[in-house]
């Protein structure tokens, strides 16, 4: 009996300290020695992007991209719905696509543009996902597709694979 009494204190110590005033502490920190940035950065999260297609578009997401909601599918490679999800990502994709990008084919596709993220607001696609989505880019906007293929190549990340697409659209406008 003492040591569950020992075990239930400690659990409820620790779970004062570290998940109540030690990221309060961390917080508060925050908040005085840096107050502009201490509560996030709009280019951290996706959005959603569909309605204007002379822009980036982000991963598919099942939060809506909201983040307040963040979380996956929770869906397994042998899940019917799941196949089905992914089915209409690729149709949606190649029907956005394809117009600007004659012969774009299923087995074309990166992976990242018809499968979402596990948070469900990850801004980043990847490189080549954005040079397919380039040609849609320039002939929307009426650009030459070597200026917008230089500002992929201008907003790559730090090891190079990925593109923010909220920092590449901001570009654009």
């Amino acid at each position: 009996m003492r040591e569950l009494r020992r075990a239930v204190i400690a659990a409820l110590a620790l779970t004062l300290v570290l998940g109540l005033a030690y990221p309060l502490a961390l917080t508060g920190a925050a908040q005085l020695v840096l107050p502009h940035r201490a509560d996030g950065q709009a280019s951290l999260i996706g959005r959603d992007y569909s309605k204007d297609l002379s822009l980036f578009q982000s991963r598919p997401s099942v939060t809506g991209y909201a983040p307040d909601a963040t979380f996956f599918d929770n869906q397994g490679p042998n899940q019917k719905a799941l196949a089905a999800q992914l089915r209409g990502y690729v149709r949606a994709y190649l029907q956005r696509e394809r117009p600007y990008t004659p012969g774009l084919r299923a087995q074309d596709i990166p992976s990242d543009a018809v499968t979402t993220s596990a948070s469900g607001v990850d801004p980043d696609i990847s490189v080549a996902n954005a040079r397919i989505q380039a040609h849609r880019v320039a002939a929307r906007r009426h650009l030459p597709l070597a200026r917008v293929l230089a500002l992929i190549d201008a907003h790559r990340s730090a090891f190079g694979s990925f593109v923010n697409v909220n920092e590449l659209n901001q570009a654009l406008r």
